[in-house]
């Protein structure tokens, strides 16, 4: 990679760490291009460069929250095995969606989605519709299931059943909670529909 190629490459990750640090803690609607570009230590002008509106810089914030924190669980439906394929991402499901970054852009999208409806969009263009996409196939070839969606619904809001305890405050379960509570779920899926 030439220098100048390496310096766009550092650019851009800066404006999109302070973009993730704004967002998350100034929410969407009050954040400010002018401090993005400020917190990045770059012009107004060279944000505009990189992301051609304040959406697709959200757009790419998530992305590279997702990257950063290693959310690719739906790899695991590579495995051979089916049970063991669906607890695997089910525990890794889990995981992301007790992670802080996912929390923080949880609240923030249930704070301000009245406001910025664009920001409901955004995130379901890039996370949930993708990995529902990857379980429905893994469902109705692996499990046989002709309309999986409703399995896949339910499945993935019993996995998301620790995550409302810690919206409001409570402790995060221990990883021994999040195995058991994975198996349990994956558990009873099967026990459904076999």
């Amino acid at each position: 990679m030439s220098k100048v190629e390496q310096n766009k490459q550092r650019k851009r990750e800066a404006i999109l760490t302070a973009a993730q640090q704004v967002f998350l803690s100034e929410g969407y609607v009050l954040a400010g291009m002018d401090r993005i570009a400020a917190q990045a230590q770059v012009t107004k002008q060279t944000v505009y460069r990189y992301f051609p509106s304040k959406i697709e810089l959200f757009k790419a914030t998530l992305l590279k929250i997702g990257q950063e924190n290693g959310f690719d669980f739906a790899d695991q439906l590579q495995q051979s095995d089916s049970r063991q394929a669906l607890y695997d991402f089910a525990k890794g499901f889990i995981k992301a969606h007790l992670s802080e970054q996912h929390l923080a852009t949880f609240r923030l999208l249930v704070a301000e989605s009245a406001k910025a409806p664009e920001l409901t969009r955004s995130f379901c263009d890039i996370g949930p519709d993708h990995t529902a996409a990857k379980l429905s196939e893994f469902f109705r070839q692996r499990l046989e299931l002709k309309d999986p969606e409703a399995s896949v619904q339910l499945w993935t809001a019993m996995l998301l059943a620790q995550r409302a305890g810690v919206l409001i405050g409570m402790d995060k379960p221990s990883e021994e909670q999040i195995e058991q509570h994975a198996k349990r779920a994956t558990d009873m899926l099967l026990a459904s529909i076999g």
